[in-house]
């Protein structure tokens, strides 16, 4: 990175439970002010070493927040790498959209890429050591997947984990019905042309915090990192939000389809990885595998046992991970 890096921690942008990971004190918290003046939360690590092998723009997923990839920071940085990474708009830290702050909303998919490309414009590329990646999870990857053809300049290599291609089968069952993607692409416009775009979708959930527990959690196994990611829930509500609403089903569902048009794709050259769960219940894996296939540098690596949060499993699942990594991003080795 360009000079050193001075911790800011202020105000409700700030890094929270920093403590429990002393190696990332030397972190940077920033405030992005996005185009239509929506507040967005950045954080900048350097590499632990002198000679950095270049920088991990670190993409969440929907209802995440920098925290919970505290352990993924440091193993990346241990790796001598650099990170870059931000809360997406309407979630975490970054500025909530709708009056009721747990409501999941976006107004347009295309506000994530005008955030993103920001992002990689006045943060990364002008402090952040090159060569650049990116290691996307389920909707960061969408979002990386819809903006991709535009990142070449940019961007080496994808790293994508569990990537939202298309919804599970049980993700799109309403009344015990398994839907087509289509039908709940045209269901969530009727509402929002009906004037409900802000309003929970149908069956979605209204609280954070799972009912069911840990025994029936479809995203990780590991019980002590499930745990974890609970607690940061309980102890900092403001990073929370629960279920979406139609517009941002309806929005994501459209995000989706512009992914199966074959010139799309043609116009990815950037080589990816997809890691997919072979138990997910989340997104389809066996879209994403497809869709691995018909890129012109496109790989899949299945990781069998793992659930959708790939990098909150069991240690055992997580260094199979760490493997496909470490073969796929230069240097990393």
């Amino acid at each position: 990175m360009s000079g050193k890096l001075a911790p800011v921690f202020g105000g409700s942008m700030k890094l929270r439970r920093l403590d429990t990971f002393p190696d990332l004190q030397d972190g940077q918290c920033r405030t992005m002010q996005a185009r239509d003046g929506r507040q967005i939360r950045v954080a900048l690590w350097p590499a632990n070493q002198p000679s950095p092998k270049g920088t991990i723009c670190l993409l969440q997923g929907r209802a995440e927040f920098i925290e919970k990839y505290y352990e993924v920071i440091s193993e990346l940085r241990s790796r001598g790498f650099a990170i870059a990474t931000l809360d997406w708009r309407g979630q975490g830290a970054s500025d909530h959209l709708l009056s009721d702050p747990l409501i999941g909303h976006v107004d347009s998919f295309a506000d994530y890429g005008r955030d993103l490309s920001q992002f990689l414009q006045e943060h990364v590329l002008p402090d952040c050591p090159p060569p650049f990646f990116a290691l996307a999870h389920s909707m960061g990857a969408l979002i990386l997947l819809n903006n991709l053809p535009r990142m070449r300049t940019m961007i080496e290599r994808a790293i994508l984990c569990a990537p939202l291609i298309e919804l599970a089968e049980e993700q799109r069952r309403t009344f015990g019905i398994p839907l087509r993607q289509s039908t709940i692409r045209r269901f969530t416009r009727v509402m929002k042309w009906i004037g409900r775009g802000k309003k929970y979708v149908l069956g979605a959930e209204r609280n954070p915090l799972s009912r069911s527990g840990f025994n029936d959690n479809p995203l990780t196994s590991d019980g002590p990192r499930y745990d974890r990611n609970r607690q940061f829930f309980i102890d900092f509500p403001e990073l929370a939000i629960a279920g979406p609403t139609n517009s941002w089903v309806l929005e994501s569902c459209k995000a989706m389809k512009m992914l199966q048009n074959s010139d799309f794709r043609a116009d990815i050259h950037i080589p990816t990885l997809m890691i997919t769960a072979s138990t997910d219940t989340i997104v389809s894996t066996d879209a994403a595998e497809y869709f691995a296939k018909s890129l012109r540098a496109g790989h899949a690596v299945s990781i069998a046992g793992s659930r959708h949060e790939i990098l909150m499993e069991r240690d055992g699942l997580r260094a199979q991970f760490w493997a496909a990594f470490d073969s796929f991003i230069p240097g990393s080795g």
